[in-house]
């Protein structure tokens, strides 16, 4: 079975063919959303085709699970945009214009919070008040589910044990970030929440923040909800300490000593550090810890500064291995436990063919 994997982010949209192997048949990366006559002219380069998968950031309540698609299930998923704003939209542009222009084959929709749907009440319950969370569903959710499951099955196979032996700590670290608790295959916590704002730093969003600062910016500096919509989403993170979101700048800025630069490395990596032991505790006993995403696999300095920050892991970073291996590699053994430190190269295409291919069949 050839799968076309289409996954459509807030500014880009990816194609891959895949066929039963790991390597691509064909690909495409556009700058361009699917109303774009390059798009369908790129579905007609590809050749045959026997069924779509479909990358959706948010699945609210009612998808736990990858689904085959019709019009009512574009519909509940186009009526989930408030909850991902940056990307739902996209995605659900993606979904129609697809089914369109391949009407014959059969189209479903993965979801990034159906790996979460396994969380346990006590990770996936917020403290509100319950005639809230019973009216508006109110939830953590988690993201990036689709990295997290590829992420841990792959390193089950590099270390050459059953996945369900295994606890692991899984850092997709790109422009968005997540850390998730994985036991057995299932998630048991992770750091994103009802929205993809919760949790870590990240590019362009906050991560967490008080709340009561939120209120207070409201009722006393004067900002709209617009407002803080947009400086949460699209003016924080790393853009809002060092005045860039792209990682590798400052890494060299606070390598030359640039001030903003080493504040936001440091705010990142001291996030980054608590998560994962945050994510320990959920798990109790850590067998590896895995990183994946843009940062996850080329940020050699990040990977090795969160990892000091959780010592009682006893992790070794193995430097060669760390600075200057490529690809799918263990950077790291422990002293005196067995928790290893990997990293793995990011293939939600090759999760979302997995999972395509299991409805399908």
């Amino acid at each position: 079975m050839q799968v076309l994997v289409v996954n459509a982010g807030s500014s880009s949209l990816k194609l891959r063919l895949l066929g039963e192997g790991v390597e691509a048949i064909a690909s495409a990366d556009l700058p361009a959303d699917a109303r774009d006559s390059a798009f369908t002219g790129e579905l007609v380069r590809f050749g045959p085709i026997d069924a779509v998968g479909h990358r959706i950031v948010h699945g609210g309540t009612e998808f736990r699970e990858p689904v085959v698609v019709d019009d009512h299930i574009v519909e509940r998923i186009a009526a989930l945009a408030e909850l991902a704003p940056l990307h739902q939209p996209a995605a659900v542009a993606a979904l129609r214009a697809t089914r369109a222009a391949l009407a014959d084959v059969p189209h479903v929709a993965c979801f990034d919070t159906a790996f979460h749907a396994s969380l346990p009440p006590a990770a996936a319950t917020y403290a509100l008040p319950a005639a809230w969370r019973e009216r508006f569903g109110l939830r953590r959710f988690g993201f990036h589910g689709l990295s997290h499951a590829y992420a841990s099955r792959r390193a089950a196979e590099l270390l050459g044990r059953p996945e369900e032996e295994l606890r692991t700590i899984t850092c997709h670290l790109g422009a968005g970030a997540s850390l998730a608790a994985v036991r057995g295959g299932r998630s048991v916590d992770t750091t994103m929440g009802f929205t993809p704002l919760e949790g870590l730093v990240m590019a362009t969003r906050s991560g967490s923040v008080d709340p009561g600062l939120l209120i207070w910016l409201q009722r006393q500096a004067g900002l709209s909800v617009d407002e803080l919509a947009e400086g949460l989403e699209e003016h924080s993170g790393l853009a809002g300490l060092a005045g860039t979101p792209d990682m590798r700048e400052v890494l060299r800025r606070a390598g030359a000593g640039d001030a903003s630069a080493v504040l936001a490395r440091d705010v990142y990596v001291h996030r980054l550090s608590a998560g994962i032991a945050a994510m320990a505790a959920a798990l109790g006993r850590v067998d590896t810890v895995v990183f994946t995403g843009g940062i996850g696999e080329n940020a050699a300095e990040i990977r090795e500064r969160s990892l000091a920050g959780v010592p009682f892991l006893a992790v070794e970073l193995d430097a060669e291995a760390n600075a200057r291996g490529s690809g799918d590699r263990v950077i790291g053994l422990a002293g005196d436990s067995s928790t290893r430190a990997l990293v793995v190269s990011s293939r939600e295409d090759l999760e979302i063919a997995r999972q395509v291919r299991a409805v399908i069949a």
